[in-house]
């Protein structure tokens, strides 16, 4: 069983949208979020005074998608500032540091250069930076420490709502191959052979599944619309009389899932099944 993680965040306005100090019980990491509109009263918080990375979040204005931008700085609250003038698209900045103030240039660096790695491979923000740093060199433990460090700034910049550093399926470890099978599920309707996931978030259809190539009119707008956007994006193609998916996509439920697949309105719980033949709503009731 996974262990616990306890999380504290401080709200210096008294409000959520507002300054919020959060830290993670016994981690010498600490992450201040700040809304655009307050960058100025970073000036006031030594903890945003040292070393550290940063993220701003926003929109692409073509895509309307998520946007970040990752960086790092010897001086987070000046950075900051300087990006007030410098980029428009965001509306928050999260920046992490150091308690114990022994972040080096050299760590957050290397720090920098691994979140963007991670961003790209999530695939779940669009990214604002021009190039991919180099990761640079670190002693293995130092090494060892910043890969800790990541870990910690994904729990609580999740938490905080972020979930960019997060994996879309966790891939298990070869000794779970079989109870990963097991998990899967499958939907089977017409020339449609597609396998998904549940997870915390939703179903994840995963790549290389199947769609009707075309959507029906009673599919309701909104689920055409995303349909058409995952066209549009290449992750589901035009492969025969068939859409295939291109990479691991990420629904909110099972029915989302089930609909945009098919391309008409249909109950998920009752279409997806797992390898033994039972629905999704029987696994559910089951459970309770």
């Amino acid at each position: 069983m996974a262990r616990g993680t306890q999380l504290k965040i401080y709200l210096a306005n008294g409000s959520v949208t507002g300054i919020r100090h959060a830290e993670i019980v016994n981690w010498t990491g600490q992450a201040i979020a700040v809304p655009r509109v307050h960058i100025k009263e970073l000036s006031e918080w030594e903890e945003t005074q040292r070393p550290g990375v940063y993220f701003l979040f926003g929109y692409d204005a073509d895509s309307g998608n998520s946007l970040v931008y990752v960086g790092e700085a010897e001086h987070i609250q000046r950075r900051l500032s300087q990006h007030l003038a410098g980029k428009e698209f965001w509306n928050e900045a999260i920046c992490f540091t150091n308690k114990d103030e022994n972040l080096t240039k050299a760590h957050v660096k290397y720090l920098e250069a691994r979140l963007i790695e991670i961003i790209l491979q999530s695939k779940r923000y669009s990214l604002d930076n021009d190039k991919q740093p180099p990761t640079s060199s670190l002693p293995r433990g130092e090494r060892d420490a910043m890969e800790t460090f990541i870990d910690n700034i994904r729990t609580v910049i999740g938490s905080l709502g972020h979930k960019l550093l997060e994996p879309t399926v966790s891939q298990p470890a070869t000794s779970q191959t079989n109870e990963l099978e097991e998990t899967v599920l499958q939907l089977k309707v017409k020339k449609v052979d597609a396998k998904g996931m549940l997870t915390d978030e939703g179903i994840v259809v995963l790549k290389g599944s199947e769609a009707l190539p075309i959507a029906q009119p009673s599919l309701s707008n909104g689920y055409s619309k995303l349909r058409t956007t995952l066209e549009e994006k290449g992750l589901l193609t035009l492969s025969g009389d068939r859409l295939i998916a291109t990479e691991d996509i990420l629904f909110t439920s099972a029915s989302q899932a089930a609909a945009v697949l098919l391309g008409y309105p249909c109950s998920g719980p009752d279409y997806w099944k797992n390898s033994s033949g039972k629905t999704l709503k029987e696994i559910e009731a089951g459970s309770v």
